[in-house]
């Protein structure tokens, strides 16, 4: 059963956290980026070498996943039904999972509602579906505003929601991360699994974005 959102146009706006965050970066993560420049300071690491692979892992390894994932519940019926009913089930059908995305919940927008994902205290997010987290998903301002102006959000990331549409904020926990199936572009019927994943992209995947009606190289 899906939670209730923490905020939508039918209630009001609330900030229970009796649920665990991850944690604020600890020491050993500072010793870990303080070793790291001194391995690039004694030219023992590639700096270009890191950064590329920093990339392949937020941009594209980890939002082809979930892309892969939501093209599937739009080609396949039963699928949709499993995914909506038992996340991590039907997540692990395509052989993805493990930690930082346990205990899924994939929210559908549709015609009249319009979802979108924020974790209020910190930055938990899908990892094995969509990647690193970008940097302003972390950030304080989209963390807070994302509640209490959701739609002023989402104009800024360039998607206009109708006054009829329902827009519901989802909130993410180290024990809850939350996934957008967004909505099925139009004349796409014709397409193959390979052909719909290319329309998906992280941030509609994460709510601040729609599916693209044209196909890409690759979600970004």
């Amino acid at each position: 059963m899906t939670p209730d959102p923490i905020q939508s146009e039918e209630t009001e706006p609330h900030h229970d956290h009796d649920h665990d965050h991850q944690a604020i970066p600890s020491d050993p993560t500072l010793r870990v980026k303080a070793l790291e420049s001194l391995l690039v300071a004694k030219g023992l690491v590639d700096r270009a070498a890191l950064d590329e692979l920093i990339d392949t892992y937020e941009h594209k390894v980890g939002p082809r996943n979930g892309a892969r994932v939501v093209a599937r519940a739009w080609a396949d019926a039963d699928y949709k039904r499993r995914l909506l009913a038992n996340a991590d089930a039907a997540i692990s059908e395509l052989g993805y999972g493990g930690m930082q995305g346990e205990h899924m919940v994939v929210v559908e927008n549709t015609p009249t509602i319009h979802n979108i994902v924020v974790c209020t205290l910190c930055s938990c997010y899908p990892w094995p579906l969509l990647g690193l987290p970008p940097v302003w998903y972390k950030s304080a301002p989209y963390r807070s505003r994302a509640v209490i102006d959701p739609r002023g959000v989402l104009r800024e990331f360039g998607t206009d929601v109708g006054d009829d549409i329902e827009v519901r904020v989802w909130d993410s926990t180290a024990e809850l991360r939350y996934l957008v199936l967004p909505e099925r572009p139009a004349h796409t019927q014709t397409l193959t699994e390979a052909e719909l994943a290319a329309l998906v992209t992280r941030d509609s995947m994460v709510g601040v974005a729609k599916a693209s009606g044209k196909a890409g190289t690759s979600p970004s």
